[in-house]
């Protein structure tokens, strides 16, 4: 085939084949085909489209551009996907709280992009704990605790690690088609019984009205069924970040006070409605009521906790990292209050500007090569709705200069908005897409 033809035939509105899909994604893995081929390619799928069909055959033509793995186990593999928000940790209580459940958990996950975290960059916050982990000892870490957090090796979809690269610099990152194959590629290759989706609408999510939010989840989630994978799509809100803090050491914390202190919150809540679905399609619960019972009851007992603590143990943090999590966590050495100038409500946060202030401040990344520093972030963030008093603080910023916390205050000021009357609170679920 000729990367050319199939690029025209695109341009020019036609079906493409999964032959020559698949054709294409080898063409990606091997180089073969080049660089202005794969721009032009992402750039024609953005504009023309692949279909359901299409979108079907590109995502496994990524998936099997690389390794896929194969799990024999006597549970379910079972895993969750973001598609990126702020203030959420929902992984770190999820992938422990499943393996206690009963599940195996070998959750492939990804590190900060734009305003949004990453998963990856939290466990590392933990001193000593590895992500990169080779075939053999991600599937030592499964065996051992039941869940894995790792990087994707550089065998898992090369073909979609190349086109991300393209995209992200040809202006296509926002193709349904393209967004639906990169995510479900990776998480196809990793050899799972199940699948949840939680798709992000609202000012902190990259999807920001709830009409592109059930869009994407419903590209998804018949995407990943007719690929084989058992899958429902949740859409909660980001209109705040989901926990009270931002940040990697800030959000580990989080997690922690949920698996060892019994936390609530809309962190907490989330993480068992998510995981509730995922262990009722597995066949580990009768229904989600059932699961969601079964996973708060793990966090509740500390088998969660157990799980987490031998997680971290195995990737190389602390072997009593979940006994003694407080003196293991990075501090920031400046902690600055920003305080309410007026009374009033929070009646809105621009929760990607507040993303953005933590990247600036050293918790994510500028360009690929930029060293994170855990320790930074916003803790105490005030809900939106709540009243405050002049005086009273709205959050706290977790800086490395003084500097650094003055401009994060000037920045924080103008993500939250103090308003005289109450705001309506969006429900954290919308809605559920099977």
């Amino acid at each position: 085939m000729d990367a050319r033809q199939i690029i025209a035939h695109l341009r020019d509105g036609k079906v493409l084949s999964r032959e020559e899909l698949t054709w294409f994604a080898r063409g990606l893995a091997d180089r073969s085909v080049s660089d202005a081929q794969a721009g032009a390619f992402a750039m024609a799928v953005l504009l023309k489209g692949l279909g359901e069909e299409g979108r079907v055959a590109l995502t496994l033509a990524m998936r099997d551009s690389g390794a896929t793995l194969k799990w024999a186990l006597d549970g379910p593999a079972l895993d969750k996907h973001s598609t990126g928000g702020v203030g959420d940790c929902v992984s770190l209580v999820l992938a422990p709280a499943l393996a206690a459940c009963g599940a195996y958990v070998p959750m492939i996950s990804g590190r900060g992009l734009g305003h949004t975290g990453g998963t990856l960059d939290k466990m590392e916050a933990i001193p000593g704990l590895v992500t990169a982990l080779d075939e053999a000892r991600f599937r030592q870490v499964v065996d051992i605790a039941g869940c894995a957090i790792v990087s994707a090796s550089a065998d898992i979809a090369p073909a979609d690690k190349r086109l991300y690269a393209i995209r992200d610099v040809t202006a296509t990152v926002e193709s349904l088609d393209l967004i639906t194959a990169s995510i479900l590629s990776k998480k196809l290759a990793g050899g799972l019984d199940g699948l949840v989706l939680d798709v992000k609408t609202g000012s902190g999510a990259f999807m920001k009205t709830l009409e592109e939010s059930r869009k994407l989840a419903e590209a998804l989630v018949k995407t990943a069924n007719s690929a084989g994978c058992p899958t429902t799509a949740v859409i909660s809100d980001m209109n705040q970040p989901l926990a009270p803090c931002l940040g990697n050491a800030l959000e580990v914390v989080e997690c922690m006070e949920v698996l060892c202190e019994g936390k609530g919150g809309p962190m907490a809540e989330l993480s068992v409605a998510l995981g509730a679905v995922v262990l009722a399609n597995a066949g580990l619960a009768r229904d989600v009521q059932a699961g969601a019972e079964a996973l708060a009851a793990c966090i509740a007992d500390g088998r969660a906790a157990d799980r987490f603590g031998r997680m971290v143990a195995a990737q190389g943090g602390p072997a009593q990292f979940v006994d003694n999590w407080r003196r293991f966590i990075p501090e920031a050495p400046v902690i600055r209050e920003v305080l309410a100038q007026s009374d009033g409500y929070v009646g809105a946060m621009d929760g990607e500007a507040l993303g953005l202030c933590v990247v600036g401040l050293g918790g994510g990344r500028m360009v690929e090569s930029d060293v994170i520093d855990p320790s930074v972030g916003l803790s105490d963030v005030v809900p939106l709705g709540a009243r405050v008093t002049r005086g009273q603080p709205l959050l706290r910023i977790h800086a490395a200069r003084e500097d650094a916390a003055q401009r994060a205050e000037n920045e924080v000021r103008a993500a939250i908005a103090i308003s005289a009357s109450c705001p309506k609170v969006p429900p954290l679920i919308h809605e559920r897409i099977t």
